[in-house]
Formats: C-alpha cells, sequence, structure tokens
C-alpha cells in the first residue's frame, strides 16, 4: 500500500487538516488490472470535528473491495464556510496530480460523505463549477482548467442536506457561523442542484432522528428533476450515524450495530463496479 498524507493549507484551514490517500501498490508483481476507481471520503460530525467511525474503517472496507481510497479531515468550526470546500477541491486536484503515479482512473474518482461530511461532498458536486472553486484554487487557469476539478460520481450515506423543515441546524451553525442568514439559502442543497452534479448514489434510514430521511428524499427529487441518474436506498430502521452498521464500527452506545442497514456498502460497491470497473490498459 502506498500511504501517504498532504497538509491542508487553504484560506483559513485548521492545524490537522489533511489529506490521507490509500494506494493499492502491485510493486512489480504483474496484475491485469492497471487503474482503479479512487473514493475519496468524507466523514461526518455536524462540522464541529470528523469522526473516526466514518473514516478509516470505511475506507479500508471500499478498498477490500479493490478501490484506491483518500480520507479528508477537513476543518471543522471555528473554521467556516468555504474553508472545507475549498479543502475538498484541493484534495481532487492532488489526486488528479497524482493519478497516473497512483494508477488512479482520473475518470473515476468518487466523493463520498457521510452525515455533515455528505454535505460537504454534496456541496462539491454542486458547486465544483462556481468561480469560487475555480479562480481560488486554479488561479488565472481557473476557466481553462476547471474541468480538473470535476468529480465523477457522488456517493451519500445519510447526508445532511435541507436547511429548510427537516434540517440539522447544528451542523448549517457550524459550518455558516455569523454569515448563517445570508447564506443558509444558497447550502440547502435540494436548491442547489444543476446539470454538473455526477451520477449519485444515495441511502438512508427511514428512522434516522438526527438527520431526518427528508434530507436524501428532497436531494434525490431534485437530481431526478435534472435527469442525473441516482440510486437510493432507505432501509427501514437505524439510528444517525451508522458508519458501516456493524460491530467494527459500533459505538459505545451500542446501537450502531445494525444487520439490515450492512448491505449498503455491497450496493455501493456493485455501484462502483458497475459505473467505474477497473480498466485493464495501462
Amino acid at each position: 500500500m502506498i500511504y501517504q498524507e498532504f497538509a491542508m493549507n487553504e484560506d483559513g484551514s485548521l492545524e490537522g487538516s489533511k489529506l490521507t490517500v490509500y494506494i493499492q501498490d502491485t510493486g512489480s508483481e504483474k496484475m491485469k488490472i492497471k487503474k482503479r476507481p479512487l473514493v475519496l471520503l468524507c466523514p461526518g460530525g455536524a462540522y464541529s470535528y470528523t469522526s473516526d467511525r466514518e473514516a478509516e474503517p470505511v475506507a479500508m472496507a471500499f478498498m477490500a473491495m479493490g478501490f484506491h481510497t483518500a480520507i479528508l479531515r477537513y476543518s471543522c468550526f471555528p473554521a467556516h464556510y468555504p474553508t472545507s470546500l475549498l479543502e475538498l477541491g484541493r484534495s481532487v486536484l492532488i489526486i488528479r496530480e497524482h493519478a497516473k503515479e497512483w494508477r488512479v482512473d482520473d475518470n473515476a474518482i468518487i466523493v463520498q460523505g457521510c452525515s455533515a461530511g455528505g454535505h460537504l461532498a454534496a456541496s462539491f458536486a454542486c458547486f465544483w463549477n462556481e468561480d469560487l472553486l475555480a479562480k481560488t484554487l486554479l488561479g488565472e487557469a481557473g476557466d481553462a482548467a476547471r474541468e480538473k476539478l470535476r468529480p465523477n460520481g457522488l456517493l451519500l450515506c445519510y447526508p445532511v442536506i435541507t436547511s429548510g423543515e427537516h434540517a440539522h441546524k447544528d451542523s448549517f451553525k457550524n459550518l455558516l457561523g455569523d454569515r448563517l442568514s445570508e447564506l443558509e439559502g444558497k447550502m440547502s442543497l435540494e436548491t442547489a442542484v444543476n446539470s454538473f452534479v455526477p451520477r449519485t448514489f444515495m441511502w438512508h434510514t427511514f428512522t434516522d432522528g438526527a438527520v431526518p430521511v427528508e434530507n436524501s428524499l428532497l436531494f434525490a427529487t431534485a437530481l431526478r428533476a435534472k435527469g442525473i441518474n441516482t440510486e437510493l436506498h432507505i432501509f427501514p430502521e437505524g439510528c444517525h450515524g451508522l458508519a458501516l452498521a456493524n460491530r467494527i464500527t459500533e459505538s459505545t452506545q451500542d446501537k450502531e450495530n445494525v444487520p439490515v442497514c450492512q448491505p449498503w456498502i455491497t450496493l455501493a460497491g456493485n455501484w462502483l463496479d458497475f459505473y467505474w470497473k477497473s480498466t485493464e490498459t495501462s
């Protein structure tokens, strides 16, 4: 495995924010697979921290299926928008810069997020083509090179989406700070979906009491209206923050081991395989 860390140094980045990449390394051994998709993970935590339960264990599960992975420990409160969004954009650029070296299929960079990390991932999917990201991260080359920021897929686990009736209010307060009233409408992502959003995989639980299932339903409905290919799974039970929904990522609260939800990772892997099969040419 190739393991490498990159510090995040955007305007407002906090100490400790970083991108960690985990690359399947075949060394000198010849293998049929030459390039692999990469799943870039954004753990949740209400924009107040990034969850360990939704980070490396989930990354390793995707790696076990044959994908490269990366984890963004983005800046949270007291950092505010757009710092974490810029850090995610920078992460995508780093991955594209090293794609040949790491044998990443640069047509298969998938942005994933849980809970508030899902809001970050979905925000990037909606806003990657805006001047804020392109000009800040690419400078004078922004217009010509902004395609480098384009995510190829979006994978959301019980995401925070709406700032409306079904909002997780603390996530928006932590993200926006003093600009809450100014920006909460823009950051209510069911209103931000556009034709630049890539194909999407989503899952939620019907009984999520912290981030109601309406968040995923609203986003999926907006994706449908724009004709964006979407796979949505709603499981009948389970609390918020399930991660892998098994004993590996269960907290001391003893409530996140939910067998009915455990197939989500297999379903996500099948989705990745169907649309982004590992290529067999270098």
